[in-house]
């Protein structure tokens, strides 16, 4: 008799109920030729008890082989695979063939390689995690905005009001969007100039996807925000990178590039660059409209931390001067409220936008209505400016609270310049001292490093006092082994 306790073995930690493991178990082993046709299966009766489970188990996991013609059964007599099985050569049986799943083995067919491997051990919790800027969730409206949110899923609200129009993004949103970011960023758009995605990503990518190919180049700053690094590569464009100094981007050498070859577009975070939180200068900014419209590229503009600015009152977006419509204007909410909303939009003129919304109906049919119309309402109410107020003040004293910690604790192992806005500190690691040391480190678990400058993006915003406190005495510890 085959040996039908090791063809299928029973994961009682699995989602998959058991009578259907038993079925895909019996399914692989007929399928490699192990069961061929005519094989009687043992009665449900001795099965149940081989296995160890009840036999009303075994007997749906033989219904379900029926239903699907893998075997064929006579009442009171026997279970027996079914003739209609096609004649296989049998591999050589072993445990792992019959019961691996074959989503555990590996896609075997070539495919793009976007990201080496993931190699890090993720089965350790480090006990301190240090993002890269992302907003305190704690002191979030998300109360507020999931109440008008349930409010519009009431049925009273017509799921055609919430679903008309949102491959471009819900009106309500597009029209007070195009308010809001006029009030208070001196951008002179309306409704029909903005798409709403899923976040600032999404919009760096479709404006990649319709601005690049193969021969054409992009410049970005060095270092950069890597995941807009990747998708200008995946156009297949060529990426000149410049350097970023204490006044931004050097414009110098993107004009040095111009004068060589032609350029498609730039793509710059003026405010705050991601990741060295330096702003670009005055003279930096006018120069660059210059060149804009010297040499004809467009300039993909990154929104990253404007409504963060504790110094003074920040500088007007590129965007908000005269540019002949050469800027693409991104951002999201997502550092507003909370990173797990996920709503960003594009600012351009209408007809890259119209094509944009196309574009997006390729990768991104469907959106939630619900959630664009509450956030609307939200901003509507004033409730957005009333928290980013609030944050603002809270942000500021922990980017000063963790200024005071560093030069207590770690003013021999790090240098930084304080920002006067964004959320985050860029921290260059002193010599001898080396970032692998915090990267290898299982109690750490840093978002944003990069070990050709022994750097790393400290996030202080979604931290309080005392977690600040915990990061930097962690931090100190790991450098002082």
């Amino acid at each position: 008799m085959l040996p039908f306790e090791r063809i299928i073995l029973i994961d009682r930690e699995s989602k998959v109920p058991v009578y259907r493991q038993i079925a895909i178990s019996l399914i692989n082993a007929i399928s490699q030729g192990i069961l061929k046709a005519n094989t009687h299966l043992p009665s449900t009766r001795d099965l149940a008890k081989l296995l160890g489970v009840h036999r009303k188990t075994v007997v749906a996991a033989y219904e379900e082989l029926e239903a699907q013609d893998w075997v064929v059964s006579v009442p009171r007599k026997y279970v027996a695979v079914s003739t209609k099985i096609p004649h296989l050569n049998p591999k050589k049986w072993t445990e792992e063939q019959v019961n691996r799943s074959s989503y555990a083995m590996g896609f075997e067919l070539p495919f793009k390689q976007i990201t080496p491997p993931a190699c890090k051990d993720q089965s350790l919790l480090p006990t301190v995690i240090i993002d890269d800027g992302f907003p305190d969730v704690r002191l979030s409206p998300i109360d507020d905005l999931l109440k008008i949110y349930r409010s519009y899923t009431s049925k009273k609200h017509s799921i055609r009001t919430a679903t008309f129009g949102t491959a471009q993004g819900s009106l309500k949103l597009r029209t007070i969007l195009a308010d809001y970011l006029s009030e208070t960023r001196g951008l002179n758009i309306e409704k029909e100039n903005v798409l709403i995605t899923h976040g600032a990503q999404m919009s760096i990518y479709l404006a990649a996807q319709l601005l690049l190919t193969s021969e054409d180049v992009i410049v970005v700053g060095k270092p950069n925000y890597g995941m807009a690094t990747k998708v200008f590569e995946q156009t297949g464009a060529t990426v000149l990178e410049v350097n970023v100094d204490e006044n931004g981007l050097v414009v110098e050498e993107v004009e040095a590039i111009c004068k060589l070859q032609k350029i498609k577009a730039i793509y710059v975070i003026p405010h705050h660059h991601y990741p060295t939180t330096v702003t670009l200068s005055i003279e930096r900014r006018i120069a660059l409209l210059k060149l804009s419209q010297t040499y004809a590229f467009a300039i993909i503009e990154d929104d990253y931390d404007y409504d963060y600015h504790y110094a003074s009152s920040p500088y007007l977006p590129l965007a908000s001067s005269q540019h002949n419509g050469n800027i693409i204007y991104i951002g999201s909410f997502s550092k507003l409220l909370d990173p797990s909303i996920r709503i960003g939009f594009m600012v351009a003129p209408f007809n890259f936008i119209e094509q944009g919304v196309s574009l997006r109906k390729l990768i991104d049919v469907g959106v939630d209505g619900y959630m664009q119309n509450a956030l609307a309402e939200l901003i509507r109410q004033g409730e957005l400016k009333r928290h980013l107020k609030k944050a603002k003040k809270c942000y500021f004293s922990r980017r000063d609270y963790l200024d005071k910690l560093l030069q207590i604790h770690l003013h021999s192992y790090v240098e930084y310049y304080l920002p006067s806005g964004g959320m985050a500190i860029w921290l260059a690691l002193k010599a001898p001292y080396c970032i692998t040391q915090l990267v290898e480190h299982p109690q750490l678990a840093i978002k944003r490093i990069d070990v050709e400058l022994n750097a790393f993006r400290f996030g202080f915003a979604s931290m309080n006092e005392r977690e600040l406190e915990q990061a930097v005495l962690t931090l100190k510890e790991v450098l002082e082994q």
